[in-house]
């Protein structure tokens, strides 16, 4: 017997559960908390730190709030004038980007591995 979730459960959101939602902070200005559902680590450690390249982001960090629950929330605050919303979605754009080139030059040197006949894999 084990407590660990069935494997599907990690990746497919329930129905009727957003994938992601943000909730404004009341208290303090510019500040919301977003919750990430079907997501760990990796993607929040990603978006904080492209959230902490940003001049217009004062704070960043998520929590993990328990390892069996494959969700994350990211609180941010950012300066007057610049939503915390666009913020994260400016992030998310960044990562895709540099995802993007990642793989291409994963690729451009898999290909060259196989053209000189270095098959070391």
């Amino acid at each position: 017997m084990t407590n660990a979730p069935e494997r599907y459960e990690l990746i497919l959101v329930p129905e009727g559960v957003a994938k992601v939602a943000v909730t404004p902070d009341s208290k303090l200005p510019n500040c919301a908390t977003i919750k990430f559902e079907k997501e760990d680590h990796t993607l929040g450690n990603l978006l904080r730190s492209q959230l902490l390249k940003d001049d217009r982001v004062l704070f960043a960090a998520y929590k993990v709030e328990h390892p069996l629950d494959h969700s994350f929330i990211l609180r941010i605050q950012t300066v007057e004038g610049f939503e915390p919303k666009a913020a994260v979605m400016a992030a998310c754009q960044i990562v895709l980007v540099q995802l993007d080139q990642l793989k291409k030059r994963f690729e451009s040197e898999w290909e060259l591995k196989k053209i000189t006949g270095d098959a070391g894999y």
